[in-house]
Order: structure tokens, then C-alpha cells, then sequence
């Protein structure tokens, strides 16, 4: 626990459900939630907005200390914002997708914002915290009460994915998930549950169920 609060850590490939089934999770425990990928998402739309090559390591650990990032921890009341700017909605357009593994990649970009995650955690005034993300479990929160790997099957995670990008083709969203998984994979494992992680496979699940899941799982370790 972290200054008395429940600290719970979610990990998983993409497609898995980690960001929707974290936040109805910490609605349903009343704790807040932490969406650590749009810090990154975040940092690569600063880096466009500012003319910064992505694909320039030392451009993108220089543009750090202008990066002013905020995040609403409240379940409901999630928002990004860069500068004061809102962009919650603009971090999720293709061009940041593009883009984002490019400064994601960076070991000194992803030490500063693992700083910047455990500051938000330590920030919470809720009961507890979960803060969902690439090596979550391993790397930013190690000593987390409760660390779960969630997955799915490689055919239940395009469905899902498919289901949220209506306008496009199952090919496209297959391709997508696929370069995802492996651009990722080149930084962290999330794949394989490290000692001490449950792996959570929702792949015969709904969603209400995951939650549940979840919910148990946080249960176990009291409250």
C-alpha cells in the first residue's frame, strides 16, 4: 500500500480491455484510475504540436520539461490535458497512434513518466488507485497490492477492437493490433504474467464479468 491506500496495477496486451474494464473497476471500489498510456500518447501529440521529430530520442527527452501534463483520476471525471490545452479526445487520433511507440521506446522518456505515474499515485485521495498500462505490474508499480496481467485470446481481442473501430475493416484492425503488440513487445514483456501477477483471461468473459473479476481480486487482499 502506498501511504494507506490500495494500490492495484493492470497490465496486458492491446485489445484486452485494460483501460474500460480499470475504470469501471475503480467506479465500482471507489477508488480513482490511472490511464498511464495517454501520458504517452499525450507526450507524442506535445511532440507534433511542436514540430519535434518522434524519431529523435535527444529532440523528445528535450521537449520533457515543457511537458505539462495533467490527468482527471476520477473515474468520472477523466481528462488529459497538455499546457491547460484538452486533449482527451486528440490523443486518440491515428496520427498519434502513428507515432507514439517512437517516443514510448525512449528509456529516459519512459523513467520520467514512471516518476510522473507514482507521483499521481501518491497524489490520490481515494481509498485506492489502479493505474492500468504497459509494465505496470513490473516496472512502475512492483510492490502494488494487487498486480493483474489481463489477456484474452488473439481472435477475442481483434473482435473487441473491432467493436470499437466500426469504420474500419477486420483487416486493418488485425494489422493494427498486430504492429501494436509487436512494437510494444521490443520494450516491455506483457505477455507473460511476472512472480506474483495474476493473469486474468477474459477471453470467455463479458464485461461485466472482468469487472467482477477484478473487483474479487482487489477484495482479496482487504480493503
Amino acid at each position: 500500500m502506498s501511504g494507506g491506500r490500495v494500490v492495484v496495477a493492470i497490465d496486458g496486451p492491446a485489445g484486452s480491455g485494460k483501460s474500460s474494464v480499470s475504470r469501471a473497476s475503480a467506479r465500482a471500489l471507489g477508488f480513482d484510475y490511472q490511464d498511464s498510456g495517454a501520458a504517452y500518447r499525450a507526450l507524442a501529440w506535445f511532440a507534433l504540436e511542436n514540430g519535434v521529430d518522434t524519431a529523435d530520442a535527444d529532440a523528445v527527452i528535450a521537449s520533457l520539461p515543457a511537458f505539462a501534463y495533467e490527468i482527471g483520476i476520477d473515474p468520472d471525471d477523466y481528462f488529459v490535458r497538455v499546457g491547460g490545452v484538452d486533449v482527451t479526445d486528440a490523443i486518440r487520433d491515428p496520427r498519434i497512434s502513428a507515432v507514439v511507440s517512437q517516443v514510448a521506446r525512449v528509456p529516459v522518456v519512459r523513467a520520467y513518466l514512471v516518476d510522473l505515474f507514482r507521483g499521481v499515485i501518491d497524489r490520490s485521495e481515494r481509498p485506492g488507485i489502479i493505474t492500468e498500462g504497459r509494465d505496470i505490474t513490473t516496472v512502475v508499480c512492483p510492490d502494488a497490492d494487487t498486480r493483474i496481467l489481463l489477456t484474452a485470446s488473439e481472435e477475442a481481442r481483434m473482435a473487441r477492437r473491432s467493436a470499437e473501430l466500426p469504420t474500419e475493416s477486420a483487416a486493418a484492425v488485425a494489422e493494427k493490433l498486430s504492429s501494436r503488440d509487436a512494437q510494444d513487445s521490443r520494450v516491455v514483456d506483457f505477455m507473460n504474467a511476472a512472480e506474483g501477477v495474476t493473469t486474468l483471461d477474459s477471453t470467455d468473459l463479458d464485461f461485466d464479468q472482468t469487472v467482477q473479476a477484478v473487483v474479487a481480486l482487489v477484495g482479496r487482499v482487504g480493503r
